[in-house]
């Protein structure tokens, strides 16, 4: 078993910082440095692809142990590692275990003991591969929290903080950019799991959607703790990824404090929406409240707080119907999208990838489609979400895109293009597009104003 060092943390920070994979000087409070003499096993063993970064791991949890002062490694490399180490008995002498890139089905003796060693309190810790672990084996995956399912190539992507205020997110930006093989999961739910980081759109394709990249979870009165994180070398030798490995093993190890409950509620509306007699128009959670025009296609999915279609699909219609209200929504368009808002449900409000034409026309995003063209170009890029605040009085619009006014009052001379019918004066429901591309809208609120 690898023994923390003893030398002065001055000199340790030092002599980390020059160690052969240059791990970065994270400062750690004297209170967070206590030694406190936490084993865990990390068992780097696989039976399917191996990561070439399996090294690197190893290195970095042994020294990001001994520079925290929280916990010191032992190494299951080995089937015979493993026979030896995870046996019912064996598995009471460590705090917890961490699979290192683990693939395939592992020699575990005694694989029932080992999930009942973590139901009674042990934890459970696992990078990238460890979710390409025993895909025959149900009680694993619902354990580990999801399954993975495929990845596309190798890419920037920005990675969004959801909790940070958990110790594995704690003094991480609110949202920073990696290049790293992402994960595709299955077999994963918001319902039993919290979320750490995550995606809010597909790494590749950048279609709209819900991509998790971390979660902890309680499993029985044990810790787990999950990071898709850790293809690449550079990655484990990433400072942020190592601070979130900080946090993350001192909650598991419970030297830390932070919830591990799902976060079912969405936050949509703000206390001045609500003193403003806002209402929201989706949960969050369920297309409660909503139908759709067409039977038979692609149905809308909600992911994380998100409405979101991919293609082949059809609109989606509120059960409530509204003459005149404040409609706010935001919404997010791969390349080359193309969606819209239907007011009363006969008045389209354009959601359209124009970002590269630069110019306001009345097909253009913003517009009321083929009728007003923004007075201005205020549409942000693909990917992006981007917000709408709009008025409708009679058939006269207001549209507020990206914080600029665009169309001021103005007129409406018939039913857009689309439109559920042509009764213009009758109250009538919001319609999100959902025929033409993939599109997510999120925080969609209303205000009647009659």
């Amino acid at each position: 078993m690898t023994k923390a060092f003893a030398f002065p943390r001055q000199k340790l920070c030092l002599a980390l910082c020059t160690a052969a994979f240059l791990i970065p000087c994270i400062s750690v409070s004297p209170s967070d440095a206590d030694p406190a003499n936490k084993r865990v096993l990390v068992v780097s063993v696989t039976k399917g692809f191996r990561h070439g970064s399996i090294p690197v791991g190893e290195q970095v949890l042994k020294e990001l142990g001994e520079k925290s002062g929280a916990w010191e490694v032992e190494f299951a490399r080995t089937d015979e590692d493993v026979q030896k180490t995870m046996t019912a008995e064996s598995l009471k002498t460590y705090d917890a275990v961490f699979f290192n890139n683990t693939t395939g089905d592992l020699p575990i003796p005694d694989r029932e003991a080992f999930l009942a060693w973590i139901k009674a309190g042990g934890g459970f810790a696992g990078a990238h591969a460890a979710t390409d672990t025993y895909h025959n084996w149900p009680e694993f995956i619902e354990m580990i929290g999801g399954q993975f399912a495929s990845h596309g190539a190798q890419v920037e992507v920005e990675c969004l903080v959801e909790d940070p205020k958990h110790p594995a997110t704690a003094g991480l930006p609110a949202s920073f950019k990696i290049h790293e093989e992402m994960y595709l999961f299955k077999n994963f739910s918001r319902n039993r799991v919290r979320g750490l980081i995550t995606l809010d759109k597909h790494p590749n394709t950048g279609e709209p959607g819900d991509y998790p990249i971390s979660w902890v979870r309680l499993y029985g009165r044990g810790r787990v703790f999950y990071t898709s994180l850790g293809h690449r070398e550079d990655v484990w030798q990433n400072e942020l990824v190592q601070r979130h490995l900080i946090g993350g093993m001192r909650w598991l190890l419970r030297l830390a404090n932070g919830s591990a409950l799902p976060r079912l509620s969405v936050r949509i509306l703000t206390s001045e929406e609500k003193r403003a007699g806002f209402k929201p128009l989706s949960n969050g959670r369920n297309l409660s409240g909503w139908h759709v025009r067409h039977e038979g296609r692609a149905p809308w999915r909600v992911e994380n707080g998100m409405l979101v279609m991919g293609h082949g699909g059809t609109d989606i219609i509120t059960d409530q119907r509204f003459r005149d209200f404040e409609i706010r929504y935001e919404y997010m368009i791969p390349k080359g999208g193309n969606s819209g808002v239907y007011l009363r449900g006969r008045y389209e409000i354009q959601v359209l990838d124009d970002y590269d034409e630069k110019k306001p026309t009345s097909h253009g995003n913003g517009a009321v489609y083929g009728k007003i063209a923004p007075s201005r170009f205020a549409s942000r890029a693909p990917g992006e979400w981007q917000t709408v605040e709009a008025r409708l009085i009679g058939n006269r619009v207001t549209v507020v895109l990206n914080g600029v006014k665009v169309i001021d009052h103005q007129p409406i001379d018939g039913p857009t293009g689309g439109a559920l019918d042509g009764n213009v004066d009758e109250p009538g429901p919001i319609m999100l597009q959902g025929d033409h591309a993939p599109v997510a809208y999120r925080k969609i609120r209303i205000k009647p104003l009659d």
